[in-house]
């Protein structure tokens, strides 16, 4: 008899848990089917700094918006860490102190560390002949990142209520939208992205991101791993 492949103690594997965002029926809603990849594209006699800046502000109040239709749903009780799929996020203050916290104490932290810089004329100017900081490259590319966190939460823990809500399309586009930008741009490592790779694939396959937008598409996707990730 031919042995089982499994693990040494005799025991299969669990079985991966079915991803209900990755069902066909859900991933072809849309509220557009307008073509993304241009749309993110630096227009001529456009700065690049204002352009990142008004799409970072943008993507903010939209994911904003976009988690507070479930945020009933995201307590201290049901989520009690930031996780997405087989990672765990941390949040770590002004002073790079690592804090272990719930789901929505990290989306809190996340949305008034956004809402403070995009609202500080210093680091997001509004008025004419004020100058970029040298570092906003690097702290829109920090926003980006925690930006992805929430989205990639929602799918992960509360798809099923954004279901019952009817805002899967809204959710898709939104996704759709972001994951074009940041790579258009190099915005978020591509490591960092690839927890959702097999949803980014389904969805932005159509929008042209399996061409190396940005050159940083991400054609190898991490195989699943049975421990939890910390980061």
């Amino acid at each position: 008899c031919r042995k089982s492949k499994g693990k040494p103690n005799g025991k299969k594997p669990a079985p991966e848990e079915k991803k209900l965002y990755l069902e066909p029926e859900y991933t072809k809603s849309r509220i557009t089917d307008f073509e993304f990849k241009e749309l993110v594209m630096l227009p001529r006699e456009i700065d690049l700094n204002e352009w990142l800046a008004s799409n970072t502000t943008t993507f903010f109040h939209h994911i904003n918006l976009q988690y507070s239709t479930i945020s009933e749903f995201c307590t201290g009780e049901s989520c009690q860490t930031m996780a997405v799929c087989n990672t765990q996020y941390y949040w770590y203050d002004e002073r790079g102190k690592k804090i272990k916290c719930t789901a929505p104490q990290y989306v809190d932290f996340v949305m008034s560390s956004v809402q403070k810089l995009v609202t500080d004329e210093d680091v997001f100017p509004t008025k004419y002949g004020k100058e970029f900081p040298n570092s906003f490259e690097s702290l829109v590319k920090k926003i980006c990142k925690y930006l992805f966190h929430v989205l990639a939460h929602i799918y992960s823990s509360h798809f099923k209520e954004t279901l019952a809500l009817e805002l899967h399309g809204h959710l898709n586009t939104l996704y759709t939208h972001f994951i074009l930008f940041i790579r258009e741009f190099n915005l978020v490592d591509p490591k960092e992205t690839t927890i959702m790779e097999d949803l980014t694939e389904v969805l932005c396959s159509s929008s042209g991101s399996s061409s190396n937008g940005g050159g940083n598409g991400s054609s190898n996707s991490a195989g699943a791993q049975n421990h939890v990730k910390e980061r």
